[in-house]
This record gives C-alpha cells, structure tokens and sequence, in this order.
C-alpha cells in the first residue's frame, strides 16, 4: 500500500532520500566499472589465446562487483521502504505520491533540486510536470489528512 505525502513531509525526507540515491548511483558507478576491468581481462585472454591471468586482480575486480552490487540493492530498497518512487535512476527522478482534489497524483523531484516544486498525474510524468502553486498548497493532502 502506498503511502502519501504532504508536500512538508516528503521535502522533509528529501536528504535521506538523496543519500540513497546518491549510494545507489556510486554503488552502481563502482560496479560498472568493476565489469568493464573484468570484460578487459576476459578480452586480453581471448586475443592472446589463453594467458596468465593475475588471479588477486582478478578476485579484486570480482569482490568490487559483487560488493557494489549488493550495496546498490541494499540502497534501491532503502528508498523502496521509504515510500517513493524512483522514476529515472540516471537523471534522478524521484517522485512522492500525494492527494490532490481527491486523486492522486505524484510530487515530483530531481537529483540537485533543493525542494521538490512541481506535481503531475499518474501518467503525465516528467514532461507533464506544473508547478506547485498556491491552489495546489491548498488543496492537497498526505495521509493522515485525506
């Protein structure tokens, strides 16, 4: 069951949500380029027609894999279990959902924006972010209020 946030408390949460989101993104960096060392080697050792493979390197590269990846699910939960919803990891979009004249509709928040200021429906997505203005202040609710 979802949970709906007041424009107050979700701007509230948006520092632990963007320290998960910011774990998730180096966790997912780390791992990317932890394959692509590990690609080179199995591509050293495919040109060469086998090779002497430096196994410490090797299970380096393979602990950092399995290391970041796991951290990036651990982070991808912990936002999980905070009740947002992340809509675009790469470009950092997160959105809360919320009431608004009686439906719902989604907060909306990008990676490096101080506050969230814009809200869209459920299918309108980024491009169909408005601004939040006084009318919507005033006629939406979280929880505890619808």
């Amino acid at each position: 069951m979802p949970r709906y946030f007041t424009l107050d408390q979700a701007n509230a949460l948006l520092p632990r949500v963007e320290q998960h989101l910011r774990d998730a993104l180096f966790a997912r960096n780390e791992y990317l380029v932890a394959e692509e060392a590990f690609h080179e080697i199995q591509k050293h050792i495919l040109m060469a027609g086998g090779s002497i493979v430096d196994r410490d390197k090797v299970t380096q590269i393979v602990a950092k894999k399995g290391a970041s990846s796991v951290i990036f699910e651990q982070e991808m939960q912990l936002l999980e279990s905070l009740s947002v919803h992340v809509k675009d990891l790469d470009r950092g979009l997160i959105d809360f959902s919320t009431w608004y004249q009686g439906r719902e509709v989604l907060l909306c928040w990008q990676f490096g924006e101080e506050r969230i200021n814009f809200w869209h429906g459920l299918n309108d997505g980024f491009q169909g972010r408005k601004e939040i203005d006084q009318a919507f202040l005033e006629g939406h609710s979280g929880e505890s209020e619808q």
